[in-house]
């Protein structure tokens, strides 16, 4: 009988935690200032283009393709938007740099390297215009 309960609890813990993770999937945060920007980055972003969301991916992600076409997609329609991707496989120390926890991490930049907001996962299309829409004004 106490093995059913502990099987019990485990998939009620597994469900929860499943459904908050979830949750933050897409989700647009506003970014903190970070101190120094890694070269490789800094080398992405266009001085010219008012916002340059640089894709964080790896060769091994899944979601990191749809999140490469929707943003792609997005930077194509919209004025002063760039898409840039940067593969963190063999750049531990970038990602960690960057506080990168997994992929695809989406990071909108200014031309001058701030970074205006982060979306961990593969972004929601409305959401992101709509957070992006003050920048690009």
């Amino acid at each position: 009988m106490t093995g059913l309960w502990v099987l019990l609890a485990v998939l009620v813990a597994a469900t929860v935690l499943g459904f908050l993770l979830r949750g933050r999937d897409g989700r647009v945060r506003r970014s903190k200032p970070s101190a120094q920007l890694p070269e490789q980055v800094r080398d992405l972003i266009d001085p010219s283009a008012p916002v340059t969301l640089v894709q964080l991916s790896t060769t091994f992600c899944a979601p990191c393709r749809h999140t490469r076409v929707l943003l792609s997609d997005l930077a194509s329609r919209t004025d002063g938007l760039e898409h840039r991707e940067l593969d963190l496989t063999d750049l531990p120390d970038v990602a960690s740099s960057l506080k990168v926890l997994r992929t695809p991490t989406t990071v909108a930049y200014a031309p001058n390297g701030a970074e205006l907001l982060r979306v961990g996962g593969v972004p929601k299309r409305d959401v992101l215009v709509e957070a992006l829409r003050p920048h690009l004004a």
